[in-house]
């Protein structure tokens, strides 16, 4: 029966800083492991390694070979598609292998390990390796696909809502043909762990120490390097208020406050802040992220809001925001003085069903109200 060993432990963090690890590829290291990955599939080595600067200019490369380039030109996206004309060259890439490299002897790997642990412990394995990395690395993916599909919408131009929906498609479709590289890396804390990393995921487990998203073919593979940049906070989530939270070395980059997209220039444009401009702002995300900015304390003050609900723990304020549910929040003062003897206060947001004080604060305590008993409140 699999513990979380104190190896175990390792394993995981060792993934996890592969998962999240910025600056260039280690190039060398990432071009042997693939060719070990092609020689356990039983495949030639490639001819030729291709390397780009993001998991975007990968994906466009990945589209042009499939015979998408005149169609991503023709939506705005020529520069793209003449810089992967250049990378790729005059060499025939062939068909994809990615069958063959990655997804079958994944998928072996996975039913064996699946079948050695049993229906009753394999939640358990998961759950001790690769599923404390799977919400933050599979969340950070998802992103970076959706900001690569977003490549079809450039600024002017006369392209149709058709165009870049179709547009958008392709670039998404060819993301799936991407081996994830370092973002593979909570199902390999798992193989690692139960001893699976040898034989035909050796190759892959040594690219995704070294690099990031890849795309086989017969007779090249296109390499990305990984992020130059990448800024979080205290959960995991992509987390920046001066510049870009993802950046790759060719520009390509997301930009999110707590994990919720926000423009390139929105924290910036946020100097001047009122609550009246909070009120009016018609996006929801958006709007939250200028009440973090603002401060709830100070929004609550300047709008008049009354409390919903005061009691011995604390005080809970609801405030109504047009098209969105509103943002309930229960207002605690630390009974631990800070050094000059006065106590912080602090809003805490909870479920927007939460109905009185002590309810919110029992939530974040992760139990009900009615078992929230503690000896001492702090």
């Amino acid at each position: 029966m699999l513990t979380a060993t104190r190896e175990a432990h390792y394993v995981v963090g060792d993934w996890q800083s592969a998962a999240f690890g910025t600056g260039p590829a280690d190039r060398d290291r990432a071009e042997a492991g693939v060719a070990a990955a092609y020689a356990a599939a039983g495949l030639d080595a490639p001819e030729r390694y291709v390397w780009v600067p993001s998991p975007a200019r990968g994906a466009v490369a990945a589209a042009v070979l499939a015979g998408h380039g005149d169609a991503l030109a023709a939506a705005g996206l020529g520069e793209l598609v003449d810089q992967a004309r250049a990378d790729l060259g005059d060499v025939p890439a062939g068909t994809s292998v990615l069958a063959a490299v990655r997804t079958r002897p994944w998928e072996a790997e996975r039913a064996a390990a699946c079948s050695e642990q049993g229906p009753e412990q394999w939640p358990q394995v998961w759950a001790e390796t690769g599923g404390l990395l799977w919400n933050q690395v599979q969340a950070l993916v998802t992103r970076v696909r959706g900001a690569i599909g977003d490549l079809a919408a450039p600024a002017g131009g006369e392209v149709t809502d058709a165009q870049v929906e179709a547009t958008a498609s392709l670039l998404r479709g060819a993301t799936l043909d991407a081996v994830l590289g370092q973002h593979d890396a909570p199902w390999l804390a798992l193989f690692e762990t139960l001893g699976r990393l040898g034989g035909p995921l050796a190759g892959l487990a040594e690219a995704a120490r070294a690099t990031g998203w890849w795309w086989p073919y017969e007779r090249l593979v296109i390499l990305s390097e990984r992020p130059a940049e990448l800024h979080r906070d205290e959960p995991g989530r992509l987390h920046r208020g001066n510049g870009p939270a993802l950046a790759y070395p060719d520009g390509f980059a997301l930009h999110a406050w707590r994990g919720m997209p926000i423009p390139p220039d929105f924290v910036d444009s946020l100097t001047g802040l009122t609550a009246d401009r909070i009120s009016a702002e018609a996006n929801a995300e958006l709007r939250r992220v200028m009440l973090e900015i603002f401060g709830y304390d100070r929004y609550l003050a300047e709008t008049g809001a009354r409390p919903v609900h005061r009691d011995e723990t604390g005080v809970l304020w609801s405030i109504d925001l047009p098209g969105d549910e509103p943002v309930v929040m229960v207002e605690v003062v630390n009974s631990t003085p800070e050094p000059d003897g006065t106590h912080r206060t602090y809003y805490l947001r909870v479920p927007p069903s939460t109905r009185t004080a002590r309810a919110g604060v029992a939530w974040t305590f992760g139990v009900d109200e009615a078992d929230y008993h503690p000896e001492k409140q702090t």
